[in-house]
């Protein structure tokens, strides 16, 4: 038996396939595929392989359900995006959140809606809803 690697961040490719994986809540082999070929057609075994891969870095398990492995989350997609994030402030913002978020708000997509959703969620957590 493969022994697990210890878990590290997502490819792209295999971030495509875990998002899938999230929103499906977990499935066969072809369930995860006939998702994936909704945007762009892949091969069956590929698939399998991936996620075989994904199972041995800790991302996905698997049980057998007749004749077919059926794959699900092992790691929550909330917990993904905190590590993520985490990893990308150390190592592109030199710890610093603030830095991320500036940058975030610097952006000229974010527009004066999205600026206001992350003024109440900053307000919410610091407990200044009267601001």
């Amino acid at each position: 038996m493969a022994r697990k690697q210890e878990r590290s961040l997502l490819t792209e490719v295999e971030l495509e396939f875990m998002t899938v994986v999230w929103d499906i809540g977990g499935g066969t082999v072809r369930d995860i595929l006939a998702e994936l070929n909704k945007a762009q057609t892949r091969a069956y075994t590929s698939v399998a392989t991936v996620l075989k891969i994904m199972e041995q870095k800790g991302f996905l398990t698997s049980e057998r359900h007749d004749r077919s492995l059926v794959y699900r989350p092992a790691v929550p997609k909330e917990e993904y995006q905190r590590t993520t994030l985490k990893d990308l402030s150390s190592k592109l913002f030199d710890g610093a959140p603030a830095a991320l978020v500036a940058r975030l708000v610097d952006d000229e997509e974010v527009t004066d809606d999205m600026l206001e959703s992350m003024r109440a969620l900053l307000n919410e957590r610091l407990g200044d809803n009267g601001r």
